[in-house]
């Protein structure tokens, strides 16, 4: 829907007159991915797994691609033109150049992807990218503390059941259609009996290990493969096409769901993340200074620029959920963004907090398509459980909100240190 932001929020409040009384859109939060990278593994590693080699890149392993710099500068002229007709932002000129905050996790793919932001909205501005110093661990994305091995790995088991090899079981179908895009004669086979489904807890990190989680691994590999436009041979070996690759990213699906979006581990890794994101939020209600915010308080957009873990810490704290057209429900496609908008109603002087989630298609991706009004990314409303009911579901009061937010936080694990 060309308005949907803003519509979604006159139906949350209710208003009769939509066009006197329409509320404004002051302030955004985007919780982005990272766009399109190369496979983390290295060659050999992926090799082990397929009978034919895995393609060349033509970058270092977890690096941003052409392609996916090029899909990310796409999408921030999309958002260009939407925070200009939402009256965000001005639809050119560099006069916002101050009032756009972009902080970005330390990786290649996750600078480069918040560059690729800066260069398209506002081009020729020469915004600045923030972030922490190359090769530091950012505690806002990797969080401050890890979590209790014992309670998580506990939590984690609860969920699998008391019989977790039953997980492959499960999902049986899905990993034969993952082994045929390998093929049959790949060095090693993705259900191994020497690999079982187990629980590695301790340090920083409650893991999943066995079949799923390699599965998870080289299923979102193949979603990269055709979000960065490649073809034939390249293309899975000429095996994957949409309809399968959808059938395998179930095992993505479910290995992010029960490793980033399990409450006990989402809150280790999200607390601080979704701790700067309410304070900065909180800010842009106020006009004034508040620690732990990003950006100074003349703001209006707020761009973070991380990773799909981060998108289902955060939504697996709050109890978030989504469906994206041509996605399976909770992905998180690169790109993809977790979208916080701060609304004002004019008339009461109040405000309040919608939320979602938008992706470019993977067609969109796939063929690098122009994003437009007329031709946008999907973008759906997320409720927020506990807040109280609205015509559709999704319109917060910030107080509710931000009441919501703070329950969900582990306080032990913010740190608020100057940035």
């Amino acid at each position: 829907m060309k308005n949907n932001w803003r519509w979604a929020a006159v139906l949350a409040f209710g208003l009769t007159n939509a066009v006197a009384a329409a509320p404004e859109l002051k302030y955004v939060v985007i919780l982005s991915r990272h766009g399109v990278r190369s496979p983390t593994w290295d060659a050999a590693r992926l090799n082990q797994y397929s009978a034919q080699p895995w393609p060349d890149w033509g970058v270092p392993p977890g690096d941003l691609t052409p392609h996916g710099r090029e899909l990310v500068k796409i999408l921030g002229s999309y958002y260009r033109e939407r925070f200009g007709e939402e009256h965000l932002l001005a639809t050119r000129g560099c006069r916002d150049k101050e009032r756009v905050y972009i902080w970005a996790d330390t990786d290649q793919r996750t600078i480069e992807t918040g560059r690729a932001f800066a260069e398209s909205i506002l081009p020729g501005c020469g915004a600045v990218i923030h972030s922490q110093a190359p090769g530091e661990k950012d505690p806002i994305f990797s969080g401050v503390a890890g979590p209790d091995p014992q309670l998580a790995g506990e939590a984690l088991r609860r969920r699998l059941g008391p019989d977790l090899q039953q997980l492959l079981e499960d999902h049986r179908s899905e990993l034969d259609t993952l082994q045929f895009i390998l093929g049959k004669d790949a060095p090693k086979r993705l259900i191994d009996p020497h690999e079982p489904v187990a629980v590695s807890a301790g340090g920083r990190t409650v893991e999943l290990q066995g079949p799923i989680a390699t599965a998870s691994t080289l299923s979102e590999d193949l979603l990269l493969e055709y979000a960065d436009g490649m073809t034939g041979a390249k293309l899975g070996w000429g095996r994957l096409t949409r309809d399968n690759l959808l059938r395998v990213l179930e095992l993505h699906r479910v290995y992010a769901d029960l490793t980033r979006r399990t409450p006990e581990l989402a809150r280790a890794r999200g607390s601080n993340l979704l701790a700067h994101i309410l304070a900065s939020l909180e800010q842009a209600v106020s006009g004034r200074p508040v620690p732990g915010a990003l950006g100074p308080p003349e703001t209006a957009l707020l761009i973070l620029s991380g990773h799909d873990t981060n998108q289902s810490n955060a939504s697996g704290m709050l109890g978030l959920s989504w469906s994206v057209p041509g996605y399976l429900r909770d992905e998180t496609p690169p790109e993809g963004a977790l979208i916080f908008s701060l609304w004002r109603d004019p008339g009461k002087n109040t405000a309040f907090v919608g939320v979602q989630f938008l992706a470019a298609s993977l067609d969109q991706m796939h063929d690098a398509a122009p994003l437009t009004q007329a031709s946008p990314p999907s973008s759906v409303s997320v409720a927020i459980p506990g807040c109280e009911a609205a015509r559709d579901e999704n319109g917060c009061s910030w107080e509710k909100f931000k009441m919501i937010v703070q329950r969900s936080i582990e306080s032990d694990k913010v740190d608020f240190k100057p940035r």
